[in-house]
């Protein structure tokens, strides 16, 4: 590393102010302080120092979504290739994953931080690091299947709309990644829903094999709603279903990443272990759907009644397995930017996460995934959360002053 220390020191006259290139200050500052920890301290006052910096904060994140990434790249070929009654090894599915993952990712860097440093060198301020994880959070939300014009518009939107506006990193009120897939959902709902869209090539049904749906665990349970519901009993309901085993390992249809709850279990363990994320808010939203899904057990209708929702009596922790709550929870609620900050407030953030998902799963079929919108209202509901407590808190230490003055 030494002789790339000695190049970046030999080019940073020209790219400093005053330089030839000075202009390209902020984009030189940017990939030195990615590749180097900056030599720069506090000199007055009293500051927190740690070894870790937001860059350093956000490699971690990357490590721990590599464990998701790469199942999503093996899933991605074994889909495609099941999908055509075909058997083939494991690195070709991971191959074919491979060059379809690619150009997404691709995309969703190359649109996103070519805005963030013409934003930073339009202001004169360094190029905010956060869309390092943002960049690998979009691809991994969307399906295999969106085009990448599509990507390239929901990331612009993301970080124009959702970040620079704010201010930049630090500023944002919503997750951008999940701002890039609520875009992609009300712009284009027909590339981003359906059973067709989850599995490389079903929508053009070349070589697809009779009988071959694609269609998600979460759209399954849908139809035990309802009309559909009639039809059936809850154990052929339940049939229907992927396998436990299944679901969490992560052989089933859905978006690149949120497939394997093994992988997200990975990444939740680094992102816990290294005092990036906050466990709080992945427990109570555990806590918040385990909870529901028991009481909405409880309360179900009879099924061999006349509308009976099978929904309502699936076993609660097949919430937890199915669609893309396990990867919200661990990745984009805990964003420590848009998530509640006080304590108390984490918990109350992720409980709310936790019992919306699956309201809106079992009592709005026409959406089966709550996931996203209840994130990006919890994002809008984060600051009111930690108002009220804050000015709890205010409020129980003034009854203490107040009880010590009257005994005094």
């Amino acid at each position: 590393m030494k002789p790339l220390r000695k190049l970046l020191d030999k080019m940073k006259p020209t790219f400093s102010k005053g330089g030839k290139l000075g202009a390209f200050h902020s984009t030189f500052d940017a990939f030195e302080t990615f590749l180097f920890v900056p030599k720069t301290t506090t000199k007055v006052g009293s500051h927190i120092r740690d070894s870790i910096d937001l860059k350093r904060t956000m490699s971690v994140v990357i490590l721990a979504l590599v464990p998701a990434l790469l199942f999503g790249m093996w899933n991605t070929g074994y889909q495609h290739f099941l999908s055509m009654g075909q058997e083939v090894t494991f690195w070709q599915n991971v191959w074919f994953g491979f060059l379809k993952m690619l150009p997404l990712i691709v995309v969703s860097y190359v649109v996103g931080l070519g805005i963030e440093f013409a934003f930073a060198q339009k202001r004169g301020h360094e190029v905010n690091e956060g869309f390092l994880v943002s960049g690998m959070l979009i691809p991994l939300i969307m399906p295999i299947d969106v085009p990448l014009w599509m990507v390239a518009i929901a990331t612009a939107f993301a970080v124009i709309i959702g970040k620079e506006v704010f201010g930049g990193t630090g500023m944002n009120i919503f997750n951008p990644a999940l701002l890039a897939r609520a875009f992609v959902f009300f712009a284009y709902p027909s590339r981003i829903s359906g059973d067709k869209v989850w599995i490389e090539g079903l929508s053009k049904g070349e070589g697809i094999i009779d009988g071959f749906s694609g269609a998600t665990p979460l759209a399954i349970a849908g139809s035990g709603v309802g009309e559909s519901a009639k039809s059936m009993g809850f154990d052929q309901f339940m049939d229907q279903l992927p396998s436990v085993q299944d679901l969490f390992m992560g052989f089933i249809p859905g978006s690149i990443g949120e497939v394997s709850k093994v992988a997200i279990l990975l990444g939740a363990v680094i992102l816990i272990l290294t005092g990036i994320a906050s466990w709080k808010i992945m427990v109570s939203g555990v806590v918040g759907v385990l909870a529901t899904g028991l009481l909405l057990n409880w309360l179900a209708p009879d099924a061999a009644g006349e509308s009976p929702n099978y929904y309502m009596m699936m076993p609660a922790y097949y919430h937890l397995l199915m669609g893309g709550f396990a990867f919200g929870i661990v990745f984009m609620a805990t964003d420590p930017v848009s998530a509640a900050q006080t304590e108390r407030g984490k918990w109350i953030y992720g409980l709310l996460i936790g019992v919306m998902v699956v309201i809106i799963r079992v009592f709005n079929p026409a959406y089966p995934e709550g996931t996203m919108l209840v994130i990006l209202f919890a994002n809008l509901m984060a600051p009111l959360i930690d108002y009220y407590v804050v000015e709890g808190n205010i409020k129980r230490r003034l009854k203490r002053v107040k009880k010590a003055v009257a005994k005094s």
